[in-house]
């Protein structure tokens, strides 16, 4: 069992978000069918260089993987996150 937060989708804000009990970490997207267009990550400013982006956005791919869905990064740290872990380049649209 771990301590930690879990990522959540809120499809009603459009977003992934990790509540860490400091701020809210989000990454936004657009939907449409079949695919996330992941258009922006934000991490509060004091939480910043502490890794919370990459699990957000680690966890954030797993649900999509999970739900069956591809992905579109629009947003420049999803395009590096992806370019640097090939075992999420198969949600790729």
């Amino acid at each position: 069992m771990t301590d930690q937060p879990a990522v959540r989708n809120n499809p009603a804000h459009s977003r992934f978000e990790l509540d860490t009990g400091a701020g809210m970490a989000v990454v936004n997207y657009h939907a449409a069918p079949g695919v996330l267009t992941f258009v922006h990550t934000e991490v509060p400013r004091q939480l910043r260089e502490r890794g919370l982006a990459s699990r957000l956005l680690h966890d954030a791919l797993q649900l999509v993987r999970t739900e069956g869905l591809k992905v579109v990064p629009r947003c420049g740290f999803v395009r590096h996150y992806l370019d640097t872990h090939p075992e999420f380049q198969d949600l790729l649209a």
